[in-house]
């Protein structure tokens, strides 16, 4: 049987590949993992940890890029999100918490593999509701990817600045975010600070290789890779205890 450890690291590693090319994807992937280990509500916490770490390798390569208008108005509305979202984490239950996020990814792979999240698109103001949604999920279960980079499409930004607006506005969320999972989950991180170190190193790792090993993958068939393992993921959370 493999050791949980080595399926971990491995698991980070491609989750930190597939953000440097999507820009989302560690919260989708590690989450449901580490929640095998320890319950959905320190596994949310725990996988910030390598994600905003992971995220702030990608956005330093991008920090020229960024959109400021969009940032301020966009970003401003993620982040207030993330601190609600944050918030209610620490009073929410491990089950439905579970359930949410399971249902939060059914969702993206059934829009992802049919390709309906290709075409979705929200108007100016419904992407400012979007922008807070998507924080608000980054606080409570640490999957926000998806909604925000739909969102983001209604601002008409070109392609690179388009991937280091959302780099930048997902390292606003996650600084709102950590403090309160700190705070609140501070002890039960430190029991497991071996497997997040793990999965820290893996995901920077995955982060700085996974474009030129992913990248030789057509678009479209890596997204409905993605999309499928993503719903396969929620599937498999309504069976974690």
């Amino acid at each position: 049987m493999i050791p949980f450890e080595v399926l971990a690291a491995a698991a980070a590693f491609i989750a930190g590949a597939i953000a440097s090319i999507a820009g989302f994807g560690i919260g989708s992937i590690l989450t449901p993992l580490l929640s095998v280990k320890t319950g959905i509500k320190i596994a949310v916490a725990a996988v910030s940890i390598p994600h905003v770490i992971a995220t702030a390798v990608r956005f330093w390569s991008l920090r020229d890029r960024v959109d400021m208008q969009v940032l301020k108005t966009f970003g401003a509305m993620s982040a207030a999100g993330g601190l609600i979202g944050a918030l209610l984490h620490t009073y929410a239950t491990s089950s439905a918490l579970r359930y949410v996020f399971a249902a939060i990814l059914m969702f993206a792979g059934i829009m992802g593999v049919t390709g309906l999240s290709d075409r979705l698109r929200f108007g100016r103001s419904g992407a400012w509701i979007a922008g807070g949604v998507s924080g608000f999920l980054g606080g409570l279960i640490g999957n926000q990817g998806g909604i925000r980079a739909a969102a983001m499409l209604a601002f008409d930004v070109p392609k690179e600045a388009f991937v280091a607006t959302a780099t930048a506005i997902a390292l606003i969320v996650d600084g709102v975010r950590m403090p309160v999972y700190a705070i609140n989950e501070g002890r039960a991180l430190l029991a497991i600070w071996p497997l997040i170190a793990l999965t820290t190193g893996a995901v920077v790792i995955g982060t700085l290789l996974g474009r030129s090993i992913l990248g030789r993958i057509p678009e479209k068939i890596f997204k409905r890779i993605v999309s499928a393992l993503i719903f396969l993921l929620g599937v498999a959370m309504l069976f974690v205890t």
